[in-house]
């Protein structure tokens, strides 16, 4: 009985744990307005230009990418932020696809 109360809370613990993973990364993930346009991963640099003009910060960052311990090639990693009314939107792309907005 005891053993199977501590698996019990053991579960729980893990699912809650599993929960608040998702939910923590699905606020990440939010889409960023700008104007009347909603931006979204998946847009592409010039999409995001367009709609939500020059970024107030850019950080450029070229990555080696790697199959197993050897270099195969490289991609250019880009971070943008845009602050709106104090909040700051910090919009990650991979190449030119926008792939996170924190």
């Amino acid at each position: 009985m005891i053993d199977e109360r501590r698996r019990s809370r053991a579960v729980a613990a893990v699912a809650a744990a599993a929960l608040t993973s998702v939910f923590a990364d699905a606020t990440w993930a939010a889409p960023m307005r700008c104007g009347t346009e909603i931006i979204d991963v998946g847009a592409s640099m010039a999409e995001v230009l367009k709609h939500c003009g020059e970024p107030a910060k850019r950080e450029v960052e070229v990555q080696d990418v790697r199959s197993g311990n050897r270099v195969v090639g490289q991609t250019t990693f880009e971070t943008w932020y845009y602050t709106e009314s104090g909040l700051t939107h910090v919009l990650e792309f991979d190449q030119d696809e926008l792939i996170r907005i924190k």
